[in-house]
This record gives C-alpha cells, sequence and structure tokens, in this order.
C-alpha cells in the first residue's frame, strides 16, 4: 500500500493530507487567507509527528499544478519539489480541473453518462474562466484553457450534447443560458478526489519531472505596476 503525501495550495483554503492506501492517516486544512506559505510546511510536519511517521516513509508527493492562485501554486509547487527531491521521490500532478471534473462526475444522473460533457471552470475574472472539457470518463474534449464565456461558446457546447458545468465559474455562466441540457454545479473538488486521481496515477507510473514541473497559469500572469 502507497503512502501519499498531498499538498493543495490552489485555492483560497490550503489542504495537506496523508493516506496509505485507500484510508486516510490524516488530513490537515487552513481556510486562512494569502497564508498558504505558512501553513503547508508546517502542516506536513505535524501530520507526520502526529502519526509516528518518518518523511522517508513517504513513496510519493502528490501535487495540484493548477490553474489556481498564482501565488498559492508557487507556494505548494516548491514544498512538494523540494520534497520530492531530497528524498528522492515520485512527484504527482494533479490539475484542478480535472479534480472539479471528478467530483461531478459523483453526481451525475443519466441513462447515458457516456454523452455527457463536464466543463470544469474556475473564475478569471471579467468574463473569463479557466477551463477544460471532459467526458464523463475524465478524457479530454477540449484542452485546458482560458476562455471567454459567452452565449455562442454555451450554445456551440450543447449542440454537442447534455453539459455539466462545475467550479467557481459557474455563477457568471448560469445567467448566459438556462436549458435543461445544461446542470450547474457551485461546488469544488475535495481531497478525496485528489486521492483517487492521484492512485490512479501512482498505480499508472504517471510522474511528474521534478526538474521541469512548473505551475499551469493557462494564461499569462499580470502584475500590477505600483503608483507613484
Amino acid at each position: 500500500m502507497a503512502t501519499l503525501l498531498y499538498i493543495d495550495t490552489a485555492g483560497p483554503d490550503a489542504l495537506i493530507g496523508i493516506s496509505k492506501g485507500q484510508e486516510w492517516v490524516g488530513i490537515r486544512e487552513s481556510k486562512v487567507a494569502n497564508a498558504h506559505a505558512q501553513f503547508a510546511q508546517v502542516a506536513v510536519k505535524e501530520l507526520l509527528t502526529s502519526h509516528s511517521l518518518k518523511v522517508t516513509e513517504l513513496d510519493a508527493i502528490v501535487v495540484t499544478l493548477g490553474p489556481g492562485s498564482y501565488t498559492g501554486l508557487r507556494v505548494g509547487l516548491a514544498s512538494a519539489k523540494g520534497l520530492a527531491y531530497a528524498l528522492q521521490k515520485p512527484l504527482i500532478g494533479l490539475s484542478t480541473l480535472r479534480l472539479l471534473a471528478h467530483k461531478a462526475t459523483q453526481t451525475l444522473h443519466s441513462s447515458n453518462p457516456s454523452s455527457i460533457q463536464i466543463f470544469s471552470m474556475l473564475d478569471a475574472k471579467r468574463m473569463e474562466v479557466f477551463g477544460g472539457v471532459y467526458d464523463s470518463n475524465l478524457n479530454e474534449i477540449q484542452a485546458e484553457q482560458a476562455f471567454e464565456i459567452n452565449t455562442p461558446l454555451m450554445e456551440t457546447l450543447l449542440s454537442k450534447g447534455p453539459l455539466v458545468c462545475i467550479g467557481s465559474g459557474v455563477a457568471k455562466t448560469r445567467d448566459l443560458v438556462q436549458n435543461d441540457k445544461v446542470q450547474y454545479l457551485d461546488d469544488n473538488y475535495t481531497i478525496d478526489n485528489l486521492k483517487a486521481l492521484a492512485q490512479a496515477k501512482w498505480e499508472a507510473e504517471q510522474f511528474e519531472n521534478v526538474a521541469y514541473v512548473s505551475p499551469r497559469y493557462l494564461k499569462e500572469y499580470y502584475f500590477k505596476p505600483l503608483v507613484k
């Protein structure tokens, strides 16, 4: 049974967990905004100590690669890469959009779920979202990218079949199309979704290159100029 350490600092909440096989050893969560850097490494140490685990007993490090918070992604990946490199353990990277799609599959109610498209979307300000479109088996239908949300986009997707929209971008999407072929889920993934996708990657030996893996921002980060 693999012992995996999870680091998720992509969103407003930070999650740190350790699983062994299908069971959780322990989980720590922080809802303090802008405090992921202070929380992550302390939480890892606390989890290991409280469950009498040595860091060398970890089999792999799991981290969310984005899209998400610019600073949060950098914090999480730096911590994960540091541990993976120092311990010479595999690094498993997860897409936050695919995690949302996995969460959506748990709520699908359809006689033909294979026909359903899942549009994972994270608010990217204005009328944009960071999104990806998947089938019910989490195969990518449209690549992860920055989408401009508008009625033509939604109608084009609906022309291909029923649609489930999930994530923080749902609020700006719901008013564009009211159709019984669309289901809106104002929901987020959980650490159990991380465990499910990470264990699948562990079994398939789908690991990241520690030296070259980077956050998936999907859009160039804009630094606001300082006002003098």
